[in-house]
């Protein structure tokens, strides 16, 4: 039986649809001179023009944006402002040494905090609740990788994490069959919708020029050419995200990853009296296609996980429209974790893409020499991240050497991804890979199936 028949698809997102699409900003007028030209109006960008302009008011700060700010990822994620390194942090350890990558977690810890700070200092209401990072395992499998986890995690100084036995894990969130949980308390969910639209009001109110439907054809040094004009300036941002394969040059720079959601009706209080839920964590598990899910600020659940990983040639989507049989697949997994909301209507499903690196690792950096930066490849993980991006951006810009420009991460430089068909199918047998394992763990294996670690050598994740 198709479940989707009724439900709302694509409209960029249910978020978007919920607060109204905003009124459309100008484009490009034509040439125009500017101190920085950022590419891109979702929260890399706006993050980086907000610390560059507060850092030096006279700045004249230029936003490109292709439709309108935060129309890809930044407003159509899950709503998880978490504290992960992407790519892991273990891969710093030779490159960089132990102090450099607490450092490195401690800057991600302090930057959930700064997002929500930011957000109450500058009055952007965007249903922030502090709530931490639930992640639950409900077969042996997923339990001992959970218990792996939890023990490496203890061997850092700043993780915080807590082990929760299955009774403790189910008095917080009822999943049905939960064997335990792990949680941390550096994550906070947010209606990213309201977040990026906020943010854009607040930086145009300093003083930052954003201008929407300008596709921008070619970045270079010292000039960024439109379709409208070419804005000239000295420091050139690339804040494109999963649309970076868009790009003249790009195409096989980060990989446009895809990752679908869906939305149910608010949900009734006897309802949520079965399932609790009372702390608003971020919900996620310890599958290797995993979920991820936030209760919303009227109660109803958003719900998401991969659907179909990757279109052919790194193209993208252009207004959410997911699959059916990836609406239904969501929806059958959501009344798996909770029975007690297997009756409640899907409203609305959609899509969007992530940037994936070719190590599945996020990078920053600013050649001083050429005055071009980039900042990305978040595999999921932005809403948090591009916060540190825009102020370590702000940094490099202004010649800082501080803290944040001396983090891991900034610099470094990743292998192209494969050309096609290479790309596609490899990327087609990693999740078919993955997929077999969570069927064979879930039919009862005990222990990680074998498929599911040559699908982590094959992606270098």
């Amino acid at each position: 039986m198709v479940l989707a028949v009724a439900v709302t698809n694509g409209q960029i997102s249910f978020w978007w649809q919920q607060i109204g699409l905003p009124e459309q900003r100008s484009s490009l007028p034509g040439d125009l001179d500017a101190d920085v030209c950022i590419v891109g109006g979702g929260f890399t960008g706006l993050w980086t023009a907000y610390y560059l302009k507060k850092a030096q008011p006279d700045a004249r700060i230029v936003v490109l944006e292709q439709r309108f700010a935060g129309f890809g990822a930044s407003g159509r994620n899950g709503g998880w402002c978490v504290n992960s390194i992407t790519g892991d942090r273990e891969q710093y350890l030779h490159s960089h040494g132990r102090d450099a990558v607490i450092a490195f977690q401690q800057a991600m810890n302090d930057t959930v905090d700064e997002v929500v700070s930011v957000a109450a200092a500058e009055g952007i209401e965007a249903d922030i609740v502090k709530g931490g990072e639930f992640n639950v395992a409900y077969t042996p499998a997923q339990a001992a990788r959970m218990k792996a986890f939890y023990d490496s995690e203890t061997t850092w100084p700043v993780t915080d994490i807590e082990l929760l036995s299955a009774t403790e894990a189910q008095s917080r969130i009822n999943v049905d069959n939960a064997l335990g949980a792990t949680w941390q308390p550096h994550c906070a969910k947010v209606h990213p919708a309201k977040l990026v639209r906020g943010l854009a009001q607040v930086v145009e109110a300093l003083g930052v020029q954003i201008y929407e439907n300008t596709t921008v054809q070619q970045l270079s040094s010292g000039s960024v050419r439109t379709e409208h004009g070419v804005v000239r300036a000295e420091a050139i941002v690339r804040a494109t995200e999963g649309f970076t394969a868009n790009l003249a040059g790009e195409h096989r720079t980060w990989l446009p990853m895809n990752s679908s959601m869906i939305v149910t009706e608010p949900l009734p209080a006897d309802v949520w009296a079965q399932i609790g839920w009372d702390g608003r964590e971020a919900l996620g598990d310890y599958a290797h296609v995993y979920m991820y899910a936030q209760r919303t600020a009227d109660d109803r659940i958003a719900f998401g996980g991969r659907g179909v990983p990757y279109r052919y040639g790194s193209r993208v989507d252009t207004d959410g429209v997911t699959q059916a049989e990836t609406i239904d697949a969501l929806t059958a997994l959501l009344r798996r974790f909770f029975p007690a909301a297997s009756e409640a209507a899907i409203d609305h499903a959609w899509a969007g893409v992530l940037g994936v690196p070719r190590d599945w690792a996020a990078t920053i950096g600013f050649d001083q020499a050429s005055g071009l930066g980039w900042a990305g490849g978040y595999v999921g993980t932005g809403v948090a991240t591009t916060n540190l991006s825009g102020r370590t951006m702000a940094d490099l810009i202004l010649r800082r050497d501080t803290e944040l420009t001396r983090l891991p991460w900034v610099g470094r430089k990743v292998r192209k991804w494969e050309p096609e068909p290479l790309r596609w199918l490899g990327v087609q047998a990693i999740y078919a890979a993955y997929r077999a394992a969570d069927r064979a763990e879930f039919a009862g294996r005990a222990t990680t199936a074998p498929i599911a670690k040559v699908a982590d050598l094959i992606s270098g994740h």
